[in-house]
């Protein structure tokens, strides 16, 4: 059937090659009051062969702006299934995780994104905890002024990894949290202890009640593979403190589900929920001694069944919780 269906499409061109010809000539004639024949080419190709995942018509749309709906200053920079926040002031703009693993331009493709909104300058860059698949690439930042900022942990680890890719912080936070104003905007950093790793920062603007919070709170989808090192009785009391918090949405540092949405109170107190019921259902078979196996194999959570990435993600959480009790870490 393949065969047939390029047979036919080449059919189809080679018939409406002359006509195409003819309009061409008749185009550069008269003025444009028409559908141009470089359109009519374009809607052809799509429609013969509609683009493919290596197709460059499809890799235009890897990298995305959005502004917030209802904030004046705050904006969402995707690049593929990342995304990161940044806040433009009258005096300068904060930026967040440059999101620029194995991606070797990704840093100054997220500085482009933001001159085409401001030409202020970039005050700030923060770290949302230490992993790379978030952080690396901050050195276009740095190059053009920047001041690299992140939880005291996130600068240990780095320091002894030595990422090529990842500039070290040149200021750090304390566990106390820290309190960035530029501009006329506020924004909190707080440290509300281990979770998704132990460097992760939590950006609340008070006055937009919007939160940036990166992996420990999938929005829409169930836990991943960041599940495999969390640490899950503290991410619980992490959550409650989140949730604490007087905010109405949060960033997400992948895109919500679906659409790409922001996520609600309610969908922290969803992870929560999971979370407490995943412990729950694990911790009778690792203390009755079955981890890894076969508690790993008889775990299940049909109540999440249709969530997405459940099938990928449920061994994952499996193995982790069977970690917490069957081994104690």
């Amino acid at each position: 059937m393949r065969n047939i269906g390029k047979l036919v499409s080449l059919a189809l061109v080679v018939a409406v090659a002359p006509l195409l010809s003819a309009c061409n000539k008749a185009e550069q004639a008269q003025p444009k009051s028409y559908v141009s024949l470089n359109e009519a080419w374009s809607w052809l190709q799509r429609t013969l062969w509609p683009p493919t995942r290596a197709d460059p018509r499809v890799q235009r749309l890897q990298i995305g702006t959005t502004k917030v709906d209802g904030t004046d200053n705050v904006y969402i920079f995707r690049n593929g299934n990342h995304q990161s926040m940044f806040i433009i002031t009258k005096d300068g703009v904060i930026a967040t995780d440059p999101i620029a693993y194995a991606r070797p331009t990704g840093g100054q493709d997220y500085i482009a994104e933001i001159k085409k909104v401001t030409d202020k300058p970039i005050k700030f860059l923060i770290y949302s905890h230490h992993h790379y698949d978030h952080i690396a690439g901050g050195k276009p930042f740095k190059d053009a002024g920047a001041t690299i900022v992140a939880h005291r942990r996130a600068k240990e680890r780095l320091a002894v990894l030595k990422d090529p890719n990842t500039p070290l912080p040149d200021q750090v936070v304390s566990d106390s949290g820290r309190t960035i104003k530029l501009g006329g905007t506020t924004l909190e950093l707080k440290y509300f202890g281990l979770n998704h790793s132990d460097s992760n920062l939590v950006m609340w603007l008070p006055k937009e009640k919007i939160v940036f919070v990166v992996d420990t709170i999938p929005v829409g989808s169930f836990p991943g593979r960041g599940f495999i090192d969390i640490y899950p009785l503290e991410t619980e009391e992490f959550i409650k403190k989140v949730l604490a918090l007087d905010w109405e949405r949060l960033i997400p540092g992948h895109p919500g589900q679906p659409g790409g949405r922001l996520g609600t109170k309610k969908d922290a107190q969803d992870i929560l929920t999971l979370m407490q019921e995943a412990s729950a259902e694990m911790k009778k078979m690792g203390q009755d001694g079955k981890c890894w196996e076969p508690a790993e194999k008889d775990f299940k959570l049909p109540k999440y069944a249709n969530w997405p990435g459940y099938e990928n993600g449920l061994p994952l959480v499996a193995r982790r919780y069977c970690g917490l009790w069957g081994r104690g870490t």
